[in-house]
């Protein structure tokens, strides 16, 4: 969850009073942030060097709290010192210039956009600083990394609408970018970036995209070049009195959440809040950006009262709503309905149960009814899988191997080709945004968590028997999430000799503890009432020729091929710089069920 640093004076001057850290650590309990450092009371160099700061971790979907003005609205709305601002648009000053159109080849890189204009706003330094900071933490936690959504803010009076957003080939785009004087078309603009500290890491974005964003005004003066970088010729500074704040996104719901969050923190420093008409050339759709009219929704007084444990009317449910942020009414059609108008600055509002917790939170979590639950719908008890998972897990460790717990996500070189298997496309879930290369998908098999496990540790002394029972990722088009878990268990044993019998050994303690015979090969392919398993010799390229076996299992009249064992293949062994020789066995758990 982030962390904000905010000014300690400033903000108990905004609470109209001074408080202890043990009365505001209080307050942020009752709100449900936390209180985690007051650097007053702080010995460090860099802490004595400032004014004291309070810094305080807010819920990650608290976008409305990530910067001093929006924490300080809502301490004071919670505080009953003010009601929650109703944001509402002014007619335009210029209405045929503050028009916005978007041409067809954006559809390529970003094809959405958004703007509004904050009209005489009067910055002071920190106001201009939280301004940038609030934009900065938007990038970096909502918009992730620019990817979803890029904000630009110029000075209006440098430059003039009607304005364009465009997309062009790099080495058509020429301007000098914020801070520069030397103009630069695109590719020279990337090449420049490249080994910078803080905009290198955004160029991704468009660096190998045939054409790239840019927002142009009427005189053809490059604003900005989406989601890198603005132009110097309308940078804003602590003078700005108009300030055109535009967003180009790839994703419809944070664009509009973040229009959100600058309008609701920044908009009470301004005169005036001035739409945007952005017009889709493609299509010749119009609208006026951003829309600042609260969302609807209902909740059933029944619903609230039963879950928090109270019995509060309808009209005191409004009022510890009203502490929150929402305007709420009782339904004329329904008593038992509430109509909730959810404001702009709470984008983490979806369902009725996030109002339930909005009015737990306003009566006082602590306040709320203690009682024993005797209407439950059922008694607990362990899941099936995670039954049989213990009794495998006891098993082994009795039989003398070590569990261990890797972690669920590994490469796809670990995954597949350090194994000597191939990606057919349709198993592994990949992850789409994998921060480290060591981190792509999620584990079809439970190997190379052993095996990693095992090279970590060969400083130890051999023979290393080593366990797990845990989960793997499938891909399945047929679940409604499109994937799958399934409960494997796997070992593995490395020494100064291969260690064949070992795991073989294991494999037959554990299908005992399952109850599941030993069959001939012919006895289980013939007799399909004779429940049991059997192994059979099979070609894998993970284990050496000759030396690995498939685990057959004939349950319910059916043959099911549950796993592998074997001697693992002098490459694999290689690719994990395994010393000596491996062997393994994995197999599914779920089928026993």
């Amino acid at each position: 969850m982030p962390t904000i640093g905010v000014n300690k004076a400033a903000l108990f001057k905004e609470l109209g009073r001074e408080y202890t850290t043990e009365e505001f650590d209080e307050l942020c309990f009752e709100f449900g942030i936390e209180l985690d450092e007051d650097t007053s009371q702080s010995t460090k160099p860099e802490d004595l060097a400032q004014p004291p700061q309070l810094k305080i971790e807010i819920p990650a979907n608290r976008y409305d709290m990530l910067c001093f003005e929006g924490i300080a609205l809502n301490l004071k709305v919670f505080l009953d010192q003010q009601k929650l601002p109703k944001w509402t648009l002014s007619a335009p000053k210029d209405a045929e210039s503050q028009v916005l159109e978007i041409k067809p080849e954006t559809a390529q890189i970003r094809p959405l956009c958004s703007a509004f204009i904050l009209r005489n706003i009067k910055f002071t330094q920190e106001r201009y600083d939280s301004f940038i900071a609030l934009q900065d933490k938007l990038h970096a936690n909502l918009a992730r990394q620019r990817t979803l959504v890029a904000i630009g803010t110029h000075d209006l009076d440098t430059i003039k609408g009607p304005f364009s957003y465009e997309a062009l080939a790099p080495e058509q785009i020429k301007f000098a970018p914020l801070n520069q004087t030397k103009e630069m078309d695109g590719k020279e603009l990337m090449q420049f970036y490249e080994k910078d500290k803080h905009l290198g890491r955004f160029l991704h974005i468009v660096k190998d995209s045939p054409v790239y964003p840019v927002i142009y005004d009427s005189n053809r003066t490059v604003v900005s070049l989406p989601p890198i970088i603005n132009s110097n010729h309308s940078k804003i500074t602590l003078n700005t009195t108009n300030v055109f704040i535009e967003m180009t996104a790839t994703d419809k719901t944070k664009l509009e959440v973040v229009s959100h969050m600058l309008v609701a923190m920044f908009g009470e420093y301004a005169e005036s809040i001035e739409p945007i008409k952005i017009i889709s050339s493609h299509n010749g759709e119009s609208r006026e950006t951003p829309d600042l009219s609260p969302r609807k929704m209902q909740a059933e007084v029944d619903y609230l009262n039963q879950v928090t444990g109270l019995d509060l009317s309808p009209k005191e449910i409004s009022k510890l709503l009203s502490r929150m942020g929402h305007d709420v009414s009782p339904s004329k059609s329904d008593k038992n309905i509430l109509d909730v108008s959810v404001p702009i600055t709470r984008a983490d509002i979806l369902h009725q149960a996030d109002i339930m917790e909005d009015y737990a939170i306003a009566y006082g979590f602590n306040k709320l009814p203690r009682v024993y639950p005797n209407k439950t719908a059922a008694v607990s008890a362990p899941l099936p899988i995670n039954k049989l998972s213990d009794i495998i897990r006891l098993e082994s460790a009795a039989s003398g191997w070590t569990e261990v717990l890797p972690l669920i996500l590994c490469s796809h070189e670990e995954n597949f080709e350090f194994l000597n298997r191939k990606d057919d496309g349709n198993t592994a879930i990949k992850l789409a945004n994998p921060k480290t290369a060591e981190y792509q998908l999620v584990r079809t098999s439970l190997l190379p968590g052993l095996l990693k496990t095992i090279n970590s540790n060969k400083h130890h002394s051999v023979p290393m028997k080593i366990f797990e029972v845990s989960d793997i990722g499938l891909i399945d088009m047929e679940q409604e999430r499109k994937s799958r878990n399934e409960r494997h268990f796997a070992a593995a044993f490395m020494g100064k000799t291969s260690g064949f019998e070992q795991v073989h050994g294991l494999l037959d303690r554990l299908m005992l503890m399952l109850r599941s015979l030993f069959l001939t090969r012919e006895d289980g392919l013939k007799n399909e009432k004779l429940e049991g398993y059997w192994i059979e010799e099979v070609d894998d390229p993970t284990f050496l020729a000759g030396h690995s076996a498939a685990i057959k299992l004939n349950l319910g009249g059916k043959n099911h091929t549950i796993g592998v064992f074997g001697i693992l293949h002098p490459s694999v062994l290689q690719k994990f710089e395994l010393p000596y020789p491996v062997s393994t066995v994995e197999f599914n758990l779920e089928v026993f069920l």
